[in-house]
């Protein structure tokens, strides 16, 4: 069995404005006080990779335009709806007044796996990931409807923010495309 790597023209992509038309799965990520421009870029790349409704950016999130952002986001920060507040729980609020679910990715007391957690194709939902040190801010998990973690099994007890990203939005995408 042949295993050419395909070239770029190959793999028919489509455009920004195609983009922005395509219907998106109902999921809004929200970035809390996260401080690396690079897991910011990856988080727009991978929003983009699995047609994430917007991204919410708050605290010291640094927002595009940004050289740092664009070298891991590779065009995405164009594509991606975005928005900024400088405070979480605003956003938070109004995600909640137009239906979301919202759910903190932290390791908290009575969190849900995120093995065992079942999503409804007919609901939306807005997940947080936090600050690569602190996390997510207690006063945004008290905020949220829950928490979500991961399952580890290692002797680490995190996993840096662009891979749970990556990990959490491919499970929310299978579960609601």
């Amino acid at each position: 069995m042949k295993r050419r790597k395909l070239n770029v023209e190959e793999l028919n992509r489509i455009s920004i404005e195609e983009f922005r038309e395509a219907k998106k799965i109902p999921l809004v990520v929200v970035l809390d006080n996260v401080r690396s421009r690079h897991n910011i870029g990856s988080v727009f790349r991978t929003g983009d990779a699995f047609r994430v409704e917007e991204i919410i950016l708050c605290g010291i999130t640094a927002t595009p335009p940004n050289a740092e952002i664009h070298k891991t986001a590779l065009g995405a920060e164009d594509s991606m709806k975005w928005r900024y507040f400088e405070d979480p729980l605003p956003a938070i609020e109004e995600l909640k007044a137009r239906g979301y679910t919202v759910f903190s990715i932290e390791q908290a007391e009575n969190s849900l796996l995120l093995d065992t957690l079942r999503l409804d194709k007919n609901e939306k939902y807005a997940v947080i990931f936090g600050h690569e040190v602190h996390g997510v801010q207690q006063v945004v998990i008290d905020a949220s409807d829950g928490c979500v973690e991961i399952p580890q099994y290692g002797t680490k007890h995190s996993l840096n923010v662009s891979v749970t990203a990556g990990i959490v939005i491919w499970d929310f995408f299978k579960a609601l495309e």
